[in-house]
């Protein structure tokens, strides 16, 4: 028998696919059947294919090549994940532009990643053309249906002629999605995914995401971000996409009776939304499997709610735009709240594929039961962020990826996040965790949801101070919240002032927004950040 090798190269036959290769394999097993739903709107995977092969001859057309980067900017159609198809294909680098977006936001994605082609749907026209006026580096915008934004994608794509897809050869650690992180701490920066991540995210989704064996896939958040991240996995087992343009809870419900939607992805104040102002109790959810949740911490009795309103179908799952969002999973029947209603608190365990370790700040693992920061080894893991080498250099440090989240591993394996490392509050010389006072405020009946966050105090360094929106028709009580806090975590974690507001900002992945509650209080003060 021949010694093995010693060379870390990897032989061209044990080389895996690209992602291109992987979608490809996903858009021409099936073609009869629905590939996407829009509203009356169906289109096969016969008809899909055959878009994003004269998606990839336009894209060609108009300068694209490997290296170059596509942004969309659009709601939630076909054609957005068309496109994204195409640049993959085509070996260049796509950029999802958010529909929340400002034109500043834009424009500064535009020229940052260096976006050359911009697709646009026509209810962005305007936006588009002022994009274009200021970003130098497009040179394109293609609208999807005709608009005043540039040529018709449709109609080019129409006399393009179709041909047989085929997937480029690429190395592993090309970048093919170059995404953008919420922005909370500043400008966002441009994670570098690549195709060797693209494919072990499709691969972690379906072992640990509860992906069913014939799925039916809701998406009303935006695919352009994270909720695309179902979408090959789910044609990869020959389902449907089901498109929203935007969420309303009484649409999402319809949807899952009329198309047997047995699938979908939500943010947290998504479900608190159905939960309050509409009635799932009252529509026929019986062909849902799998809900999962994730993006934002969901407190254990809105949790509680929505086990109740749905069944046993909650799937919590956490990650990070770095990683692709892949770093653990709750499993469905790991939602118990009667023999396990600790792991309520919890966000599962590592989904396959990953490799989790709690670190102390020199890099070294911390015992079971003890905070540290959750770090990262997986092939899903970016390859750095673009252009900004001193926080590629912070983030990826001692071979980890150093998530910025502080958490404990109990001794079953169970991963409970305990907030932001940037979040922490530091009053008195005791560290005060905002999640464990907000699961507490969200917890009071009145309480709909909470924030919490440290404001300059001359006495304490910083003093806990808590936002809070009321539930439809309850009012609250400060002074009650207060005490509720200070019986159930002590004196030092009770809010010193509770505020009631009528919402709280979110960033446009639907988080809390910390850092804009935090903008008016610290101005023209440095917040050390523990």
């Amino acid at each position: 028998m021949a010694p093995e090798s010693s060379s870390s190269a990897v032989p061209p036959y044990a080389l895996g696919p690209s992602y291109g290769d992987v979608v490809v394999e996903a858009l021409t097993r099936y073609s009869t059947r629905d590939a996407f739903v829009l509203d009356e709107r169906r289109m096969t995977y016969a008809e899909a294919a055959d878009l994003v092969g004269r998606t990839q001859r336009v894209l060609a057309d108009h300068g694209i090549r490997a290296g170059r980067g596509v942004g969309v900017l659009s709601p939630n159609a076909p054609e957005v994940f068309v496109v994204q198809a195409a640049t993959f294909l085509t070996g260049a680098r796509y950029t999802g532009l958010h529909p929340m977006g400002s034109v500043d936001d834009h424009v500064f994605l535009c020229e940052d990643a260096e976006i050359e082609v911009l697709v646009v749907h026509p209810s962005f026209a305007g936006t588009a053309v002022q994009v274009a006026e200021r970003a130098g580096s497009v040179k394109h915008v293609l609208s999807i249906g005709p608009s005043e934004a540039g040529p018709d994608l449709l109609t080019l794509c129409a006399a393009a002629g179709s041909h047989r897809l085929r997937a480029p050869e690429v190395a592993e650690d090309t970048t093919a999605w170059l995404q953008y992180t919420g922005g909370t701490t500043g400008r966002p920066k441009g994670a570098m995914l690549s195709h060797r991540a693209l494919v072990q995210e499709v691969q972690t989704l379906t072992a640990s995401w509860g992906l069913p064996e014939s799925p039916i896939y809701l998406a009303s958040s935006p695919i352009t971000h994270a909720a695309v991240l179902p979408v090959v996995p789910v044609l990869a087992r020959g389902g449907t996409v089901v498109l929203q343009q935007g969420f309303d809870p009484d649409r999402w419900l319809g949807a899952l009776e009329t198309e047997r939607v047995n699938y979908a992805f939500v943010v947290p104040t998504m479900l608190y939304t159905m939960l309050d102002k509409a009635d799932p109790a009252a529509r026929d959810t019986s062909s849902l499997e799998t809900l999962c949740y994730g993006a934002a911490p969901m407190t254990p009795s809105r949790l509680l709610e929505a086990h109740e309103a749905f069944g046993p179908v909650m799937m919590q799952v956490y990650g990070q735009t770095e990683c692709i969002g892949m770093t653990t999973s709750l499993r469905k029947d790991e939602h118990d709240p009667v023999n396990r209603p600790d792991l309520l608190t919890s966000c599962g365990r590592a989904a396959a594929g990953i490799r989790l370790e709690i670190l102390d700040d020199d890099g070294a693992p911390i015992p079971d039961g003890e905070v540290g920061e959750i770090s990262v080894r997986s092939r899903v893991v970016m390859n750095g962020y673009w252009k900004r080498e001193q926080e590629t250099a912070d983030t990826l440090r001692g071979g980890w990826l150093r998530t910025g989240d502080m958490g404990v591993r109990d001794p079953g394996g169970f991963l409970h996040i305990v907030d932001r490392k940037k979040d922490m509050i530091v009053t008195g010389g005791f560290n005060v965790y905002p999640r464990e006072v907000e699961d507490v405020l969200t917890g009071h009946d009145s309480v709909w949801e909470a924030a919490v966050i440290g404001l300059p105090d001359e006495k304490w360094g910083e003093s806990v101070t808590a936002f809070v929106v009321a539930r439809p028709g309850a009012e609250i009580d400060p002074t009650a919240l207060m005490a509720l806090v200070k019986d159930r975590k002590g004196a030092h974690q009770a809010p010193k002032r509770v505020e009631v507001v009528p919402e709280l900002p979110t960033t446009g992945v639907g988080k809390i927004d910390k850092k804009a509650l935090r903008a008016a209080h610290w101005a023209g003060q440095d917040r050390r950040v523990h």
